[in-house]
């Protein structure tokens, strides 16, 4: 959490501004039933998911995209702490719209990429998920519906530079993004 502060502020004092930010970060342990973690596992899930956020963003940018997931607004067995964080990162977003009215600021779920994340999903996790949520992401990986990271990587990052005030506060998908980048960007 310490780093990401000091990214922000050594650009700062670099260059004297920062004209956008794209915050993508997170860790999906503790993978496991509330009943079976512990709030020490919570915490550094939060310190990880969420607080690290906070430290990039305490200083107002022109325009700041976080990186959401679908889990903040859909519950998955064994993913309480994920998604928690990931939830409490949009009210976030909200926050910010408000409090920095003149900075764009966007919480994005980029859709289901083939990242490290999925692959120990695949790999790892999936021995302590619901039988259904892991035959989902192994599915996708199988039939190739998962997105390379730099389809919506392409995407944000004209988003991060383009977006206009009216996103701001907002949570967006994806295909929100490609709609937006065909019509708008």
């Amino acid at each position: 959490m310490k780093f990401c502060g000091q990214i922000a502020d050594e650009t700062m004092s670099r260059w004297g501004r920062i004209d956008g930010l794209v915050v993508n970060h997170g860790v999906l342990d503790p993978v496991k039933r509330i009943s079976e973690s512990f709030v020490a596992e919570w915490k550094e899930a939060f310190d990880i998911n969420f607080f690290g956020s906070l430290a990039l963003v305490r200083k107002p940018h022109q325009m700041e995209e976080d990186h959401s997931s679908g889990a903040a607004t859909k519950a998955y067995s064994t993913w309480g702490a994920y998604g928690a964080s990931k939830a409490v990162l949009n009210h976030l977003v909200q926050t910010l719209a408000v409090e920095e009215p003149e900075v764009c600021t966007i919480s994005v779920r980029p859709g289901i990429v083939n990242t490290m994340m999925q692959t120990s999903i695949r790999e790892t996790h999936r021995q302590r998920m619901d039988e259904a949520d892991a035959k989902k992401f192994v599915d996708l990986y199988e039939s190739g519906g998962l997105l390379q990271p730099e389809q919506p990587g392409r995407v944000m990052g004209r988003l991060v530079l383009n977006a206009t005030s009216d996103l701001s506060g907002k949570f967006i998908e994806y295909v929100q993004i490609l709609i937006f980048a065909a019509t708008e960007i």
